[in-house]
């Protein structure tokens, strides 16, 4: 134990003649003295973050309102889907050639759907299903046209 005391202040004698005030030995660690050392972020540094920041949100917030816009079809394409299936029901029981919305749609029990909540601003009330018709279109303002394929 004595020999490695005295190596290490032959080494600690040794840096401090050759880099005086750049390092010392205490306790067998070595401590950095740097007095100019920093204990914070520039303002550079600061300034670099939130661009980058800025740039990922500038390229997140569109591709957010794409997803959201096609999720918002999506969710009334799935309502026509239903009024679509509701109706081919109402026809095949009712032997009818067209089912409006009012005979498919409401609380008691021989309606074949209950409400339909809207996504956006669409309108199902006036929607009307014809017998071998292929395709059921709903406009909406915000939305355009959105077409359900049978």
């Amino acid at each position: 134990m004595l020999g490695i005391r005295n190596y290490l202040g032959y080494i600690s004698q040794r840096v401090r003649s050759l880099c005086p005030g750049s390092l010392t030995i205490q306790s067998n660690q070595y401590i950095m003295n740097n007095k100019s050392a920093r204990k914070g972020f520039t303002l550079v540094e600061i300034m670099i973050v939130v661009v980058i920041i800025g740039l990922l949100a500038a390229m997140a917030i569109p591709a957010f309102a794409k997803v959201r816009q096609q999720s918002r079809i999506k969710a009334v394409t799935n309502n026509l889907r239903q009024l679509a299936n509701a109706a081919q029901s109402y026809m095949m029981e009712k032997s009818a050639t067209q089912a409006a919305y009012t005979d498919l749609v409401g609380t008691g029990t021989d309606f074949y759907l209950h409400n339909m909540t809207p996504v956006v601003d669409e309108a199902y009330t006036g929607v009307t299903i014809v017998n071998g018709q292929s395709q059921v279109v709903l406009t909406s303002a915000s939305l355009g046209n959105i077409t359900y394929n049978m």
